[in-house]
Formats: structure tokens, C-alpha cells, sequence
């Protein structure tokens, strides 16, 4: 391919030879190449360096040649503007994985010649991991082996066999020779380098990772990578430590961790603390590790909930967290294009002597080399810039990190004096400061495990006159303080969440009004604290997306997630979702109405996910049942697609095909047997307590045949119950069922059986009977439990609901699942009154919205009922009282000229 049109090849080989002796020696030496590069010859530049090893009488010679040729192709490409950044250092990078393989195996065929290499393997990490590596740069792999599978003589230990290939790797690699050296290659980034041998197994390195892993070792794993020998093997040991890399929980610890290594390196760093002769363009403020370091300080915090933050490269990784908001736009592209020209810069420093140097020249004629090369006029010029670069990243930099130092490496925390604390709780109104002062040296006592470190201390004195202040102005702060103290004797650590707190101080009152207001969210947060996490973003009061755009965000699993884990991934998504919408209720950001729907559609996406999850982990002991699949329908709320913080989920189990056919697994399994033990599977998949905790309670027993029945029956069985055995009870539960989950064959063959079953002919008289002793015997068992349950109360959302089904199987019209859409159907038809559509929705509000701030249906304290209030749309409670009043009496009017019967309404 000819080289891009602005490309000055010439002009790059003229400044190559005047001005950087390394790259002058190796024109001279490889003149077929210099002749491709003069020509313009981009790419047959580069395939002719990738195969310049070719014939060499070694590996390590084979290397030693490529290595030459391809830094002087990518040099001058570079210089010519041919190339940029990122195809120079994916060039290096590629190489340098090359290299590692050939090595690993040589290494193995040094010791057993005919041996396939297998059993060894190289983590790339740093730039070399990114695909990002210098022009002169080492490489920092990590060598692991499996003792199973390695490769030795029979009298070698695996271990020992495994040092024999590792100290070969780098003798292969690193050695200087006449033909020079491939990478000078430090082994020093393993576990424990001070004590462990070169190559560790893989399940002693396992072991490290979970157990005694440092920080720092964490960010050096954002960028990891297999990169050489056994890399499916890498690839699985990485899959294993994911979790450590990638924290569930946004970890803003890690600003202080990475502000601490940041001021030791500043420290510690030689040369010019400015830019000028001797300036460190790597460590040096401003410099290209604050710019790594900004980028991976955001990974930690974010990655383990955002997958799409877990990138390798900067520029990639910078891009990224400006998409998502996290970072200001401006910001990410400043700080990318900065990224660039200080890589820019350190490749000219290299290219002068192939040295592994970051640091400006000590002297100023040297310097002026430096600038000419990269095409500047003079050293002036070139310091100018940098200076511009280096202020505008470290200013960035230090307003993420260095805010957050701790002032010593050891901190002591002395309790506030009691006089000084009392007088502070008195002043932000607390009733009995003297027990509050004592509460809270209760706290610093020890006797809390979160409050147990210094570091966990600290962090607290952050925090803690706002968290006071928060909760002494708290809706009843008695309860808030009381649920505070449970979070925290929940907690095993609290640094995160006082870390999170003190990064956004906003969230301490909403955390106040939650542990205040909203019981299940209060109980919730004490499992979990870092559901406040997304609470952060701005996006937490967005509602969810579509069902297919939840079904991709919960079904988003990582290679080798198994199906426990899938399990957990599930239930702590759904739990942020249902989490952020509680918040939504409690703030009054979002109609109860859309809350409910966006209820409906997380637990359905949920349903189809853990489904699939159950379906795939079954079929991998029974198989499949040929020309057979299972199909959900949900009844109920969770049929009509309207849930509550409270809703359990009415699902039946169904299943296509015949049922005297087998399964054809490794243990094969009748349909019906098969299918009623899959049920059993999914319903587990979504009730069933896990390390994330609940997810669902699951009720079945609508199902063909009540309890007693089997727990999933074939269409054809379930389509003959309905239409000859079903009572009138069941066929009105029939106007509010979807199906689920299924083929959309499947799904399309089970609502043509609903619809034929409910557009029967039917004696209107008899069902009006049937309707009214149900109603009755409802009422007689189940009576309202409070004066907010609008579900029970007479004139409440049951009689609406009767209502509904009564007119919905006389007519044999209006058949929606949602009740909201099937009355406004039926509204349209002239066959119910007008009112009943506002009525619907002031009581559906009501429950949404009562179910998680008033969970018992009786009148909550004044805040909870002024928070009640804001959430259904009010100003005041006797608005809400108003209105509920009138819905209740519309409704009642509505079944007097249904039934002709009187409905009496009692507050």
C-alpha cells in the first residue's frame, strides 16, 4: 500500500540522520529496508522487517533481527507522519507478544525437544497489555504454569521445569548480543517478587489475587492481557480474578490509594519538578502516568459496574468515560490529546540511543537535538509546548486526586471533645444531645467493625458533621438513626460508602430521607450499601429502557460467569433498578403509573434472563425435549405488566409438544417429569437466596388444578381445563395473563387458546352471580389491612378489577392484560363510564406508592405522608384523601350500575 499523501519520508530520514545517532546507525546497516523506506513504501516496509529473522541460526537471533528492522520502519514511519501513535506502539506491542511465544516454547523445547509447548503462559501487563508500549520499552509480563500440563523430563519437578523455561524466556529476550537485545524484560510486576520464583502457578497465583493482593496490583490488572503461550489458559485465570480487578461496589477508595502512590512517585522522582532540561515526561506532574493515572482511577471507581469501562487503553478508556458521563467531554479530549504528544515526545527521547528514557535531556544542545528530530525549531519550542501540556494535566489531574491525599501514612483520629460534640448536636437540633454524645462514642468505641480502622475513622470525621446535620433534619430522625446504625452494623467496612459520601455530599440528605422514609429501601441498603452508588448519576432518575434494552443489561454475562454467578449478576442489576426507582418515588421524580410499568418490565426482563440461565443449566444434564419448549405466562400484576416495590409474581408453567416424548441428555427425562423439574428450576432461579440475597417471591398456585396440581402442564391440558373444568374465578384471573417467556410461536399458540376461552359465550346472569359471591367471600377473608390499602378497600382497585373482568367476559372485548388498557378499551366501547379512567390511575398511584412508603396500608408518620403526597402528584394529605374519596365513590357507582347492588364505601 502507498503511503499517505502527506507523508514526508524524505524529510524523516534527513532529520533521522542529523539528528538521532541510533536511528542513523541503523539506515546504514539495513540498507534493503532504507531503500523501501526512502521509496515511500510504508507497508512493504514493515512486511519486510517482520520477516528480517527469517534464516537467522536462533531464535533469539530470529528476534534480535525483526526487532532491529522493525524499530527503524516504525521510526521513520513516525517521523514521516505515516503512522500514528497508536500503529506504532500496536506494532511494538504485537511484536513483543511474538517474541514471548517464541521464547515460552524455545524455553520448553530447550528441555523436552519434541514436546508441544503447552502448560506455560505470559500475562501482558502496563503498556505492553494495553497495546501501547513504548518505542524503547521493557516489557513486564507475568509468568504462570500449570504443573499438569507443562511440558518436563520425568525426574523434573513441575516447579523447577517451570524456572528452567522461565529464566530462558529472559535470556532469550534480554540478553545483549552482538545483534543487540528484543526487550529488557522485568519480572518484578509478579506476586510477592521479593520471595517468588520467575513463574508461579497458576493456582498459587490464583491464591494471591484473592487473598493478599496489594492496590497497586489491581490497577496494573486493569490493562492485563494474555499475551503468549497457553493463552486460553490466561485468558481463564484472568476470567477468575475479575472479581478482584473489578469491584462490585464503586470503590473511591481507590482515589486515595492512587493519590498516595501518586505524591510517592512525585517525591521520589529525579530531574526538574518543572519542565525544562531533566523534566520526567512519565512521572513528572502533568506527565503521562497522571494521565493513566486519571483514566484508571475512574476505571476502579466505575469498572465493576460499567463492563464498558473496562477497557484497556487510554485514549480508549478516556473516550469512554466521557460517553458516560463521567468525566467532562473537554476534559477526556484534552487529556487524550495530551496523552499523545507526550507518548510523541518520549519516542523522539528513545529513538536518540534506543534508551528506555522518559527525562528531557540534562543539556540544552542535546535537547535542541531532541526538538529538530520531532521537526521543531529549537528546545525553547519544545519546552514551550510541554509546559502548556504538562500544567493543564496536572491541574486536572490534582482536582481528582490530590483533594484526597491523607495527610500520613499513619493517622490518629481522636474522638471530638464531648462539650465541643455536644454543643454541635444541640445546635442542629437534636432533642437529647447528652445520648446522642454517647451514641456516637459508642460508635468510635470499637464496637462497630466498620468504625474499627484509623483509615475507617478518618474517612468518618469526613463525613460526620453533614451526616448529623442529615439525619438530625431528617423527616424522623430517631428512625433514621436507628436504621444508620444498622447499615453499619451490617458492614464489614464503611470506608467506601464514607468515601462515596464525602465525594457527593448531596447523597447524605437523600440517604437520610431513604433511612427515614422507605422501610424496604432503608432494609435494603443495610444488605447493600452500595445501592447508593448509582445515585451519583444523574441517570439514576431516568426510567429503565425497554424490556429487549433490560433483557441485553441483566443477560450481559462475562466468559466463564457459571450459573450461580449468573444468579448473583442478575439479582444485584435488578436490585439497583428496583433500588433507583424507590428513590424516584421518594423524591417524586417520576409518575407512580410509569414507576409500576418500569416495575413490570425489570421483573419480566429478569423473568426471560434467569429462564434462559435455568433452561441452558438443565439442558446440560437432561438435554432438550425434541419438538418441545417451555412457556411462562404470568397472571396478575406481573401478567398486566404493573408491579410494585411489594408484587409477588403469579407465573404458570407450560410446556409445547407431546408429552410421552424423552429428553435426550445424558440422563433423559420424560417431557412432563423434565418439564414439571424445570419449572421447579426457574422458580428457584428467581426466589431462590443467594450471596446477593432474594430476588422474587413466586406463586404458583393459579396453575391448572391449584396446588394439588403438577407444576407445568402441555398446552393442549392446560387449553381443556380452561375451557371444560376452570371456574369463573380462574377465567376472570385469564383477562390479566401474558405470556411471558417462549418461542413467539409458542407465545402466539397460548394467547390464541386465552382468547378463545375468554370470548366464549357465557350466561350473563350466572356470571353476574359468580362475580358477586366471589367479591363477597373476598371481603369476608380478606379484609383491608389498613386505611391505604386501596387494593382491598371496598371501591378500591379489587371491585375495579371485577368490574373489568365482568364486562371483559360478557362482551367477550376490551382483552388486555393491563387493566388500565383494557378500561380504556372498554371506556371507548361505551361499556363502562368515563370516570373509571382517572379513578384507575389516582388508585394505582396510590398503591405504588403506598406499598413502599406505608408497606403496612396504615397512615404513616407526617413526612412519609407528605413524601406520599409529592409522589401521587398533590400539594396537601386532605388532597390525596380528596381524591382517593372520589375514585373509590366512582367506582362504587359504577358497580351499582353493573351489578345493581349497592357498594358501601367506609373510610
Amino acid at each position: 500500500m502507498d503511503a499517505e499523501p502527506k507523508a514526508d519520508w524524505t524529510g524523516a530520514i534527513v532529520r533521522a540522520r542529523a539528528h538521532a545517532p541510533y536511528l542513523s546507525s541503523a539506515l546504514d546497516r539495513l540498507p534493503a529496508l532504507t531503500e523501501l523506506l526512502a521509496a515511500g513504501e510504508g507497508e512493504a516496509a514493515l512486511d519486510w522487517a517482520r520477516n528480517a529473522g527469517e534464516g537467522a541460526p536462533s531464535v533469539g537471533a530470529a528476534l534480535r533481527r525483526e526487532k532491529q528492522a522493525l524499530a527503524l520502519a516504525l521510526a521513520i514511519g513516525d517521523l514521516a507522519g505515516a503512522y500514528p501513535l497508536l500503529k506504532v506502539t500496536g506494532e511494538l506491542s504485537a511484536l513483543a507478544d511474538r517474541a514471548l511465544d517464541s521464547a515460552i516454547a524455545e524455553g520448553i523445547r530447550r528441555r523436552v525437544p519434541d514436546a508441544e509447548p503447552a502448560g506455560f503462559l505470559a500475562l501482558a501487563l502496563g503498556k505492553h497489555g494495553a497495546g501501547e508500549l513504548n518505542y524503547s520499552s521493557d516489557i513486564d509480563p507475568i509468568l504462570l504454569f500449570d504443573p499438569l500440563l507443562l511440558p518436563r523430563r520425568d525426574r523434573d519437578e513441575p516447579g523447577e521445569a517451570a524456572q528452567r523455561v522461565a529464566r530462558a524466556v529472559v535470556e532469550i529476550l534480554a540478553g545483549v548480543t552482538d545483534e543487540g537485545y528484543v526487550f529488557r524484560t522485568d519480572l518484578r510486576l509478579r506476586p510477592a517478587s521479593e520471595v517468588s520464583p520467575l513463574a508461579i502457578s497458576i493456582n498459587g497465583a490464583l491464591t494471591h489475587y484473592e487473598s493478599s493482593a496489594l492496590a497497586w496490583e489491581r490497577a496494573a490488572f486493569i490493562r492485563a492481557r494474555a499475551c503468549a503461550g497457553d493463552v486460553p489458559a490466561g485468558e481463564a485465570f484472568l476470567a477468575a480474578i475479575r472479581s478482584f480487578v473489578w469491584r462490585k461496589s464503586l470503590d473511591f477508595g481507590a482515589i486515595a490509594e492512587i493519590g498516595r502512590l501518586t505524591a510517592q512517585i512525585r517525591a521520589n522522582t529525579r530531574g526538574s519538578t518543572t519542565v525544562g532540561l531533566g523534566f520526567d515526561l512519565k512521572k513528572g506532574r502533568g506527565g503521562i502516568r497522571e494521565v493513566e493515572f486519571y483514566a484508571q482511577t475512574h476505571q476502579l471507581i466505575h469498572g465493576g459496574r460499567n463492563p464498558a469501562l473496562r477497557l484497556r487503553g487510554t485514549r480508549a478508556t478516556l473516550d469512554a468515560l466521557a460517553e458516560a458521563g463521567l468525566v467532562p467531554l473537554e476534559d477526556a479530549r484534552l487529556l487524550g490529546e495530551s496523552y499523545d504528544r507526550l507518548r510523541t515526545v518520549e519516542h523522539r527521547l528513545q529513538m536518540m540511543q534506543d534508551q528506555q528514557t522518559h527525562s528531557l535531556p540534562m543539556k540544552e544542545e542535546l535537547l535542541d537535538e531532541v526538538a529538530r528530530l520531532d521537526g521543531l525549531p529549537d528546545a525553547s519550542a519544545l519546552i514551550a509546548e510541554l509546559t502548556r501540556i504538562t500544567d493543564a494535566v496536572g491541574e486536572r489531574y490534582d482536582a481528582l486526586v490530590m483533594a484526597n491525599l491523607p495527610t500520613g501514612t499513619t493517622v490518629s483520629v481522636p474522638a471530638p471533645a464531648q462539650d465541643d460534640l455536644r454543643d454541635e448536636l444541640m445546635r442542629m437540633g437534636f432533642a437529647d444531645p447528652d445520648a446522642m454524645v454517647s451514641r456516637i462514642e459508642g460508635w468510635l468505641s470499637g464496637r462497630m467493625r466498620a468504625l474499627r480502622s484509623d483509615a475507617a475513622r478518618v474517612a468518618f470525621e469526613a463525613i460526620r458533621p453533614g451526616l448529623l446535620a442529615a439525619l438530625a433534619a431528617a423527616p424522623e430522625p430517631e428512625r433514621a438513626m436507628a436504621r444508620w446504625e444498622q447499615l453499619l452494623n451490617n458492614l464489614p467496612t464503611a470506608i467506601n460508602l464514607f468515601r462515596l459520601l464525602e465525594a457527593r455530599p448531596a447523597l447524605i440528605e437523600r440517604l437520610a430521607r431513604i433511612l427515614s422514609l422507605a422501610p424496604p429501601l432503608a432494609d435494603a441498603l443495610a444488605r447493600r450499601a452500595d445501592l447508593l452508588d448509582p445515585l451519583i448519576d444523574a441517570s439514576a432518575f431516568d426510567l429503565p429502557g425497554s424490556l429487549p434494552d433490560l433483557v441485553a443489561e441483566f443477560g450481559h454475562f462475562e466468559p466463564g460467569d457459571d450459573y450461580e454467578r449468573k444468579l448473583n449478576i442478575v439479582r444485584r442489576k435488578v436490585g439497583d433498578r428496583r433500588f433507583a426507582l424507590g428513590v424516584q418515588l421518594i423524591e417524586g421524580v417520576n409518575d407512580p403509573l410509569d414507576i409500576g410499568h418500569a416495575l413490570g418490565r425489570i421483573a419480566e426482563a429478569a423473568l426471560v434472563v434467569l429462564t434462559d440461565a435455568a433452561v441452558a443449566e438443565f439442558r446440560e444434564v437432561h438435554g432438550g425435549v425434541p419438538d418441545s419448549e417451555l412457556v411462562v405466562l404470568g397472571l396478575g400484576r406481573m401478567g398486566g405488566g404493573v408491579l410494585t416495590h411489594a408484587s409477588d409474581l403469579d407465573l404458570i408453567y407450560l410446556f409445547t409438544g407431546d408429552f410421552g416424548r424423552e429428553s435426550n441428555g445424558g440422563r433423559p427425562l420424560g417431557a412432563t417429569l423434565y418439564y414439571n423439574r424445570l419449572s421447579q428450576r426457574v422458580t428457584a432461579a428467581l426466589s431462590v437466596q443467594t450471596a446477593e440475597g432474594a430476588l422474587y417471591e413466586v406463586d404458583t398456585r393459579l396453575r391448572p388444578s391449584g396446588e394439588q396440581g403438577p407444576p407445568a402442564a402441555t398446552l393442549e391440558s392446560f387449553a381443556r381445563y380452561q375451557r371444560e373444568q376452570a371456574w369463573t374465578w380462574e377465567h376472570m384471573a385469564l383477562c390479566r395473563a401474558r405470556a411471558l417467556y417462549g418461542s413467539s410461536e409458542a407465545r402466539e399458540q397460548l394467547g390464541a387458546i386465552i382468547r378463545d376461552v375468554l370470548t366464549a359465550s357465557r350466561d350473563p346472569a350466572k356470571l353476574r352471580t359468580d362475580v358477586l359471591e366471589m367479591r363477597t367471600r373476598m371481603a369476608g377473608h380478606k379484609p383491608p389491612k389498613g386505611p391505604l390499602d386501596v387494593k382491598l378497600m371496598r371501591g378500591g382497585l379489587v371491585d375495579l378489577e371485577f368490574l373489568v373482568h365482568f364486562t371483559q367476559l360478557r362482551n367477550g372485548t376490551g382483552l388486555d392484560a393491563d387493566l388500565g388498557e383494557a378500561l380504556r378499551q372498554l371506556i371507548a366501547q361505551g361499556l363502562l363510564p368515563a370516570i373509571l379512567g382517572p379513578a384507575h390511575d389516582v388508585l394505582t398511584r396510590l398503591l405504588v406508592a403506598a406499598r413502599l412508603l406505608a408497606p403496612d396500608s396504615l397512615k404513616p408518620v407526617d413526612a412519609a405522608c407528605m413524601a406520599l403526597v409529592r409522589a401521587c402528584g398533590y400539594g396537601r394529605w386532605q388532597d390525596l384523601e380528596t381524591a382517593l374519596d372520589h375514585a373509590r365513590a366512582q367506582v362504587a357507582a359504577a358497580w351499582t350500575q353493573a351489578f345493581d347492588e349497592a357498594l358501601e364505601i367506609t373510610r
